[in-house]
């Protein structure tokens, strides 16, 4: 099973991993998610003013076309696809 899943492309394992999330009800696995992404600190990082709203907004938005893999994960590949294999496991 193991190498089954090594074998599999990182939006496999992301659409497993989000399968058994769902099934399970885990929202502890998806805020996991959400706390390593890189976006995600720049986020907690902003001080809410009416300069960074806009910017905060833009970057959720993209977070979560990130993890609904409507764009590339970029520098998070690594980290996730490693989360995605843990789960799985």
């Amino acid at each position: 099973m193991t190498e089954q899943l090594d074998d599999l492309t990182t939006d496999q394992l992301r659409q497993r991993a989000f399968e058994k999330a769902e099934q399970a009800k885990d929202v502890g696995f998806f805020w996991d998610l959400v706390k390593h992404m890189r976006a995600s600190s720049t986020i907690a990082g902003e001080d809410g003013s009416a300069g960074h709203i806009t910017g905060s907004i833009t970057e959720v938005v993209h977070l979560v076309r990130e993890l609904m893999g409507k764009e590339p994960l970029g520098d998070d590949e690594p980290l996730l696809r490693a989360r995605f294999l843990d789960y799985l496991r």
